[in-house]
């Protein structure tokens, strides 16, 4: 894995965030690095997402920030021009892939199936997202659709319908380096400013995935 997915892999834990108002980003980032998770997803899921990854990354440059939800080359293209250190999808597109080799970019395409993850494989990638998580069959399923690969050193981070209450049957896997969490900060979170709540989320977080693989090495 590269530096980024790396320190995402000590955490345990990436918080999935789409934010609405780019005056909201510094609330945000000092809410997660106040909760001990100096990390964070910033998805292209709105017209803001570039503007608060790059004011994210000139502002709070403490916090690794990286882009989710890259679905095209122009994304692609936006996230690295704003900053963002590494980057995932919710698919596999071998475009959008070469282009992140070629600018030397972190990035996880996502897998659901063994097609997927021989595609990701046959790129040389070690790090996946698993999307959906929870509706593609949960920790079971990867379990049985990764051992194929396990020989290559392929790791996955699980997102989608991961929770604070059931995080610890992904981490107990071997093959996940983290899960993706879209509920540390949520739309509403944001929306209405509830920043101690979304410190207090973080904050669960890291110890839950601290205890998890304290407990299962």
């Amino acid at each position: 894995m590269n530096a980024p997915f790396d320190h995402a892999a000590k955490l345990g834990i990436v918080p999935v965030i789409a934010i609405e108002r780019a005056s909201d980003v510094i609330a945000l980032a000092d809410a997660l690095l106040e909760g001990g998770l100096p990390l964070a997803e910033i998805t292209f899921r709105t017209v803001a997402a570039a503007e608060v990854i790059a004011i994210m990354a000139e502002k709070r440059p403490e916090l690794l920030v990286g882009a989710g939800t890259i679905l095209t080359p122009e994304a692609l293209a936006a996230a690295i021009g704003a900053g963002a250190r590494f980057g995932l999808a919710p698919g596999f597109d071998a475009e959008i892939v070469a282009a992140a080799k070629t600018r030397n970019f972190p990035f996880a395409p996502g897998i659901m199936t063994p097609s997927d993850l021989t595609a990701v494989s046959r790129k040389g990638l070690k790090l996946a997202k698993f999307f959906p998580a929870k509706a593609a069959g949960g920790p079971a399923m990867l379990e049985a659709i990764s051992a194929p690969f396990a020989h290559l050193g392929t790791r996955f981070v699980p997102t989608g319908g991961v929770s604070i209450d059931n995080m610890h049957e992904w981490l107990k896997l071997g093959a996940v380096a983290a899960v993706g969490g879209t509920w540390i900060a949520t739309k509403a979170d944001i929306g209405e400013g509830r920043w101690t709540d979304i410190t207090a989320k973080a904050r669960a977080a890291v110890a839950r995935a601290r205890d998890v693989r304290e407990a299962n090495r």
